[in-house]
């Protein structure tokens, strides 16, 4: 049988008949046949009911839009429910590739606890949320402070290679040194709106006391809950990697 060209198409009485025998992948490969395939297997008569059955809220659009064919209307419907049954992307930065640098000190400038040590060197979370436990012991040199004092703390998250760095928090207030207690710092973070959380216990001696124990994570302001792990990579990705456009279009 020869092909039919689209100068000499069937009737049309006979590709609506064959039309509505077909699902909606059919009819879109035949719109590819030709140009008076296309026509014939676009027309909203087809398209309609098949529109209005899988995607009736969707289908409302054509009430205040009036040019925007059935068959572009489900084209749309069926792409965001695909994307929406895909997860999001794995992120491109690594913990490795990241150190994150903590500065505590009080007001008059005394330093409390300075640290930069490589994420994948800290103690993360059990749960593979987004927190880390910053090991004190292992620095040298911490000051005793008297059981009350203004402190200031700033968080900053750097790229390995110095290729870009990120400020988490960087804000100051009272903290209540009582041996054995913790005491937390929060600040919010630009869009999409996450918020982190640090925390400090301390181990007292006399009338003074000295940091124990610092902990560090990002929070949804959602549910109040820290974000795991690839989440927060995504949210740093972001201001790290500029070239990266994976939050534009949400996650």
């Amino acid at each position: 049988m020869s092909p039919l060209s689209s100068t000499n198409p069937p009737p049309w009485e006979v590709l609506n008949l064959l039309a509505h025998h077909l699902d909606p992948k059919s009819l879109a490969i035949a719109s590819c046949v030709s140009k008076s395939w296309l026509i014939s297997f676009s027309s909203d008569q087809i398209w309609q009911p098949i529109c209005t059955t899988h995607y009736p809220s969707l289908s409302n659009l054509k009430l205040t839009h009036l040019s925007i064919p059935y068959h572009r209307i489900y084209a749309v419907a069926y792409s965001a429910t695909k994307r929406r049954q895909k997860p999001p992307s794995r992120p491109r930065l690594f913990l490795h590739d990241l150190i994150f640098a903590i500065d505590l000190r009080t007001k008059n400038n005394v330093p409390l606890l300075t640290i930069a040590k490589p994420v994948n060197e800290l103690c993360p979370d059990a749960n593979g949320v987004f927190k880390f436990d910053v090991n004190v012991d292992d620095c040298e040199g911490l000051e005793m402070v008297e059981l009350s004092e203004e402190v200031k703390i700033a968080w900053n998250v750097v790229l390995k290679g110095w290729g870009g760095a990120f400020t988490m928090m960087d804000c100051e207030g009272k903290l209540s040194f009582i041996p054995g207690a913790e005491g937390w710092f929060s600040e919010e973070l630009p869009s999409p709106r996450y918020m982190k959380l640090g925390i400090c216990s301390r181990r007292g001696n006399g009338g003074k006391a000295r940091v124990e124990k610092v902990s560090i994570g990002m929070l949804s302001i959602v549910n109040w809950r820290y974000v795991n792990v690839d989440d927060g990579l995504r949210y740093l990705q972001h201001f790290l990697l500029p070239n990266d456009e994976c939050w534009c279009h949400g996650v």
